[in-house]
This record gives structure tokens, C-alpha cells and sequence, in this order.
């Protein structure tokens, strides 16, 4: 054993009752804080789950990378058998337009059986959930034979583009993150197929390609139109886009996921058009009709496509002058086997070659096996806690997260913050969105299991 672990006797199994109201006290308390990214002050939560962790015994670093935007790394060391296991979350959120809201979304006000709160669902409900993990691991005086490794960084939402978050953990205190596997977020989360709960625990995410596109026209004098519009030309080019949208691809870790769904569904209407999204012809057929409906469509589009996404658009600087620029961002995320060069070459092909593309930000797409023995444990673990699940299956995120800054060091992620959801919560409308919230019950049902998952990985 290392120099400076000391024997602990491990003490009865936690009272879980107990345990979900102090993981929801800890969730109150980060959602009061305003994190908000621009500018993040992401110091004010350090310091909070600094202080709660020393209350306890672990003592945790604290890292500001720049004024106000702040990092924590705590460690419990193990014997040292087994490399390391990471758990990481990021503590910055996205703003919030509090008219819109049904609860202030910095109040942390629990109502209706949910915490509600900017944050809630993305991610300091996993904040809270690692950090009870941590604080339980230390009160259960459990033996370790990898150190675990909670990081609890800066500056995710807008891509960690600052670099004040994970990838300045990864530049200037790498040896803090490395380990054999870390888990963080939009994992271990129920999904409805036909009645049935299937659960997800993410093995890859898409990659990122922001850009702007522009159309050049000929300025003018606006009481003259002509056929060379800038503005015109431009909104022709996105119309393609958003009528055409990009080519079918249908990865491996796709079509295990549906497969273990359209299993789980049964010989149902939804079994069978899972089954036929496998094909280019059945998944233009479904999605053209709305088969799958508001929740399921979108979600399984997004993993079948490369997608591009208008977010913005710019012209103009006179009623009564035709520009000479328009200009439209685009929001692009690519699937696994697609590199910049892929995705732009598709995306010229509907919006145009005679249109301007200028990439501002790009990273790549990630996969991690799931043949492995954590995931299994993970698996066994969600079964275990939900008797009613019928499958657990590998998925791909459509977004982007920390990972890819992790993956150069040698670090894979899977997404695993277990949370149980009502029947009628879909957990990917919350993300970003007005009315916020996570499940009270669900979220001490996921401190459970991702505790006994990190115990028998980690013990």
C-alpha cells in the first residue's frame, strides 16, 4: 500500500435516504452560484466543493487558470494495483433568460419533485453526484486499488476555446488526469421504447465543426433589385440545407444501438421502423413521415447524419442598399470516420461550390470501446438498480464535450452520470433550455450506482 494510506474500518452501507438529500443540498447550493460562461466565474464553485471536501479529510487543489475561472483536482490514493480512474465534470453553464422561467434559474428551489436551475440537468447534478461519490468513498473508508481522481474544471460551454478548463489541466498539470478510464456526462439516463426503459451509457460523441459561410453579390441601390443578391443567394443556399439536410452514414455503434432497441421494443410498429433506419431507404421513409415522433426523430437523425445546423445570420447595413456580404453560421458536428475535409465536401454539395467556408472551430469525433470491464460493470450495475430495464446499449452524443481534450493524453471517456427519469422527462430537452430541472428521487437512484460502479471497479 502507498506511504500515507491508513487502514480504515469500512463502516455500514450509506443511508441512501441521507445520502440523496445532502447530494441535493450540494446541487442547491452550486445552482445558487452564477456561473454563467461568459464570463464563468467558475472560481466561486471551487471553492465551495473545496471547502465541502475538506470538511471531510480530502484536501484538493485549487487551480486558476485566469482571473476568476477556476479548477479543482482532488485525489483518494490507492494502493496503486490499478491505474487510475478519473471522474470530471465542468461547473460553467450556459445563460439563462430568467423571464421564461417557471422557478428562478439561480434560485436552486426544489418544486414538484425537482431541482430546478440553470445547470440543473448540464452538469452540476453531476457535480453533485462525483462529489458525494467522493465524499462517501472517504466515509465508507473504502480500499482502494486505483486512485480515484475527481476534476471538477472550467469553461466547457463554449468549448473550452479559452483554454481555462480541462485542456489548460491537460497543458500545464497533465500527470493530475491521467487514467485508465474516466466518466463523466449525459450517460446511465432511461430512454422510452414502447413502454420500455432502455438505458444509454455513451461510447462515442460526434466531432465539431463551427464555421461561417458567406455569398458575395453585387451592391446596389435597393429600389433596383437584381439577380446577383447577396442576401438572396444566401437564403437559397441555407433553404437547401434545411431541405436536403446531409447524406445517410450508418456507423457500428449505431446500428448496435439499434438494434438492442428495436430488440427491446419487440415486434411492434417502433420495433420495425428501428430496424429500418439500418438503411438509407428506410431512414429517408421514417423521417419523412415523422415516425418516431418529436423526442426519437431528432435524436436518431443526428446519429445516422453528419449535421449542419444555421445558428446565425448577417447582411446588411441599410434598408435601401442591397449588400455585397450575407453571411450565415452554421453549427456542424461530424460522425466517427468523417475528418473537416469529409464533412465540408458534403456540406458544399448541397449548399454550393460558389459560397465562402471559413472553419472557426473543429474537433474531432471520439469512440471508446465497450467491450470492456467497467462498461460491463456499468451495465450490471443500471440492471441491477432497474429490474424493469430491458436493454443497455452503447450510444453516440451528438454534441461534444471535455473528452477530446482528455483523448490525446490517453484518457477515454464514457459518458456516465446515471440519472433515472420520469416517464414523461426527456433528458436532452432540458439541456440549454428554459425550466431546467433534474429529478430528486432519479438523481439519488444515480449517486447510488455510480457509487457501487466506482466501489467494485475501484475496491
Amino acid at each position: 500500500m502507498k506511504a500515507g494510506i491508513k487502514e480504515q474500518s469500512v463502516t455500514a452501507s450509506p443511508n441512501w435516504l441521507d445520502v440523496t438529500a445532502e447530494t441535493i443540498r450540494h446541487l442547491q447550493a452550486l445552482l445558487r452560484l452564477d456561473t454563467t460562461n461568459p464570463p464563468g466565474n467558475e472560481m466561486l464553485a471551487a471553492e465551495y466543493l473545496a471547502g465541502v471536501l475538506r470538511a471531510d479529510g480530502i484536501e484538493p487543489l485549487v487551480l486558476e487558470a485566469a482571473p476568476g475561472r477556476g479548477n479543482l483536482v482532488a485525489r483518494l490514493t490507492g494502493s496503486g494495483e490499478r491505474a487510475p480512474l478519473l471522474l470530471y465534470c465542468h461547473t460553467d453553464v450556459v445563460p439563462a433568460e430568467a423571464e421564461y422561467w417557471t422557478h428562478p434559474p439561480f434560485a436552486g428551489e426544489v418544486a414538484d419533485g425537482y431541482v430546478w436551475g440553470r445547470g440543473a440537468a448540464d452538469m452540476k447534478d453531476t457535480v453533485a453526484e462525483q462529489l458525494m461519490v467522493m465524499l462517501l468513498l472517504k466515509r465508507q473508508g473504502v480500499r482502494l486499488k486505483r486512485d480515484v481522481i475527481f476534476a471538477a474544471a472550467a469553461d466547457e460551454e463554449i468549448g473550452g476555446t479559452n483554454g481555462f478548463g480541462i485542456p489548460w489541466l491537460v497543458k500545464h498539470h497533465p500527470n493530475l488526469l491521467r487514467a485508465e478510464f474516466a466518466l463523466s456526462e449525459v450517460g446511465g439516463f432511461n430512454m422510452d421504447f414502447a413502454g420500455k426503459p432502455v438505458y444509454m451509457v455513451q461510447v462515442a460523441e460526434k466531432g465539431t465543426v463551427w464555421l461561417k459561410v458567406r455569398a458575395r453579390g453585387r451592391p446596389g441601390h435597393a429600389s433596383v433589385p437584381h439577380g446577383d443578391n447577396a442576401v438572396v443567394h444566401l437564403a437559397r443556399a441555407v433553404d437547401r440545407l434545411a431541405t436536403r439536410g446531409l447524406p445517410y452514414h450508418l456507423t457500428a455503434a449505431t446500428a448496435g444501438l439499434l438494434d438492442a432497441t428495436a430488440a427491446s421494443a419487440g415486434a411492434t410498429p417502433l420495433g420495425e421502423v428501428l430496424l429500418s433506419l439500418k438503411t438509407a431507404a428506410g431512414a429517408e421513409r421514417a423521417f419523412a413521415a415523422d415516425l418516431l415522433g418529436p423526442e426519437l426523430g431528432p435524436f436518431l437523425y443526428a446519429l445516422l447524419h453528419n449535421t449542419a445546423t444555421p445558428t446565425g445570420l448577417t447582411a446588411g447595413i441599410k434598408t435601401n442598399v442591397i449588400p455585397a456580404v450575407a453571411e450565415v453560421v452554421v453549427d456542424g458536428r461530424t460522425l466517427p470516420g468523417f475528418d473537416t475535409a469529409a464533412f465540408l465536401a458534403e456540406l458544399r454539395a448541397v449548399m454550393g461550390e460558389q459560397l465562402e467556408y471559413e472553419v472557426t472551430m473543429e474537433s474531432p469525433p471520439l469512440e471508446t470501446p465497450h467491450t470492456t470491464e467497467l462498461f460491463e460493470m456499468m451495465a450490471a450495475s443500471l440492471r441491477a438498480h432497474d429490474p424493469a430495464a430491458t436493454a443497455v446499449v452503447p450510444y453516440m452524443m451528438s454534441g461534444a464535450t471535455d473528452a477530446k481534450y482528455l483523448a490525446p493524453l490517453g484518457v477515454p471517456t464514457y459518458g456516465f452520470a446515471p440519472l433515472q427519469l420520469p416517464p414523461d422527462m426527456k433528458l436532452m430537452e432540458m439541456f440549454h433550455a428554459h425550466d431546467e430541472r433534474a429529478p430528486v428521487e432519479g438523481l439519488g437512484w444515480g449517486v447510488r450506482v455510480l457509487y457501487e460502479v466506482v466501489v467494485k471497479y475501484c475496491g
